[in-house]
């Protein structure tokens, strides 16, 4: 397959399926709607706070690839960030405007490809892109755009799937699957590979993350036995032991 017909694909895909969409009980585009959004995400992903301090970058330009509906965005902008979000889902960035919007905030929306940016170089402080390098058809060449519209000293912070993790392994003994397992692309990264994606920066520090909370996305028995059991029996063990084995790899990395 051509990487245009793939682009293509994957376009479509997120055209009709856009991240914790699959969750929400309230209209679509409504401030209910995207606080039950915002709620859900840092409670399943109540690590994402900690390691990256929205706030932190007041007056700086910081570029999100893969906005989805601009929760994170948001949050940037809220903390005094100068923000821009690309996505390649028209839908994605029509939430998006709605979100930000909404919120009072001001953002940068525009529909376009990670993989090729129309941005000159060295024209942003941060360059976030959480959980879309796993879903794009050339990893690399994602990599690489986002290290040349980085300007130099900045900072990336990306997140992919963990190879070797205890979801994984969950997947393979329960056999529901993955959330967006049917996505055109989905690949996931041992720590070894990761790093070896992100050679064109100067340093990188990696950190798994992402350790099991009780699921809402799914129901029955094995929802139940996860939610009761098996939560907390995980968190129970000296995250020490664990930390290798989060589904989330998150990468600060500077150019």
């Amino acid at each position: 397959m051509s990487q245009a017909k793939l682009i293509a694909q994957i376009t479509s895909y997120w055209d009709e399926h856009i991240h914790d969409l699959t969750i929400a009980t309230q209209a679509v585009g409504t401030p209910q709607f995207f606080q039950q959004l915002d709620e859900y995400r840092y409670n399943k992903l109540n690590y994402l706070p900690r390691l990256v301090n929205f706030s932190h970058y007041k007056g700086k330009s910081v570029l999100e690839v893969g906005c989805g509906a601009g929760i994170d965005l948001v949050h940037f902008a809220a903390g005094g960030a100068r923000v821009t979000g690309i996505d390649l889902s028209k839908t994605a960035i029509d939430l998006a405007c709605k979100n930000v919007e909404l919120s009072g905030q001001k953002a940068d929306l525009r529909i376009m490809n990670g993989e090729s940016m129309q941005f000159p170089d060295n024209m942003f402080d941060v360059v976030y892109a959480h959980g879309v390098l796993q879903y794009t058809a050339d990893p690399a060449k994602m990599i690489a755009e986002i290290h040349r519209v980085l300007k130099p000293g900045g900072e990336a912070i990306l997140m992919v799937y963990n190879k070797y993790s205890w979801l994984n392994l969950m997947r393979q003994l329960t056999r529901v699957p993955l959330e967006h397992e049917d996505a055109p692309v989905l690949e996931k990264f041992s720590i070894r590979e990761f790093k070896q994606l992100l050679s064109p920066f100067q340093k990188v520090r990696l950190v798994p993350e992402r350790f099991p909370v009780k699921t809402k996305l799914h129901t029955g028995w094995k929802a139940r036995l996860f939610n009761d059991v098996f939560v907390g029996t995980f968190n129970f063990i000296p995250r020490a032991w664990t930390r290798p084995f989060g589904w989330h790899l998150m990468a600060f990395a500077s150019k």
